[in-house]
């Protein structure tokens, strides 16, 4: 293994470019830091893939990453996390490696024994890393799981608020309007259309995903392992998608500043 200094940059990989999402709550945390993000649109989605293709795909990334020396790796996708966070950190345990979790929690704390809508893809519900978050805070508030397959692949279209995408959420999520506290985006790609589902819910249903956790979590480890740039440097981009010339990273550079 190569000598992890301050210097090395920070990997942020996706199925996509929902990715994106964390790596804007990431950059307004650690401006100063540097970033290659990595989509990888064209195995997306990794929702309705079987574990072992996960895996398999996330490891290629990784070892990707490895060979840029970076110092830690945000898997910014949570079907990701649910199927490989825990091999990736058991093989390289040099690195930090930051996954991501449905922010249940946070929604459960702040209205107890309200209903939590928990939205999703397929295999991120069925993993066995969510049936353990589910089993801590069940007792504790009403959540309702929503799989929504077909939503990452409107957004990697750029479908963000188009007719069909309201059209395909008010099918998902009606049903709960009258009587859902609040919404957890159980998928990185989601927040992008998080405006489309506050229009569909109301303006006053609470929304969280789990990308500002993640973002101070690393920061955290960081600085206890004295990695953190120095405030001075000015951190830079590089995206990085696997359908090249299909117009993803120009994409991922728009969803970025928006």
């Amino acid at each position: 293994m190569y000598e992890i200094t301050k210097d090395c940059p920070i990997g942020v990989f996706d199925s996509g470019v929902g990715g994106i999402s964390v790596l804007r709550d990431l950059y307004r945390l650690m401006p100063q830091e540097d970033y290659h993000f990595f989509g990888d649109s064209y195995n997306a989605p990794y929702g309705i893939k079987t574990v072992d293709e996960v895996k398999n795909l996330s490891f290629k990334i990784v070892e990707h990453f490895i060979e840029q020396h970076v110092k830690a790796i945000v898997v910014a996708c949570n079907t990701a996390t649910s199927a490989a966070v825990t091999d990736i950190r058991a093989t390289y345990p040099e690195l930090t490696i930051i996954g991501l979790e449905p922010a249940i929690k946070p929604a459960v704390l702040r209205k107890p024994s309200s209903q939590v809508v928990v939205m999703a893809t397929p295999l991120t519900l069925r993993e066995q890393k969510f049936q353990e978050l589910l089993e801590q805070y069940e007792k504790l508030a009403d959540l309702v799981l929503v799989p929504a397959p077909d939503l990452v692949e409107y957004i990697e279209k750029g479908e963000l608020d188009t007719p069909d995408v309201i059209a395909y959420l008010e099918e998902l999520l009606l049903p709960y309007k009258k009587t859902a506290d609040s919404i957890v985006l159980g998928c990185t790609h989601f927040p992008f259309v998080k405006s489309a589902i506050q229009k569909v819910m109301g303006a006053d249903k609470f929304i969280i995903d789990g990308g500002p956790g993640a973002a101070r979590e690393l920061q955290r480890i960081l600085r206890d392992k004295e990695l953190l740039q120095t405030l001075t440097h000015e951190g830079q981009v590089v995206f990085a998608n696997s359908e090249v010339g299909t117009g993803k990273i120009a994409l991922s550079e728009k969803l970025f500043e928006s």
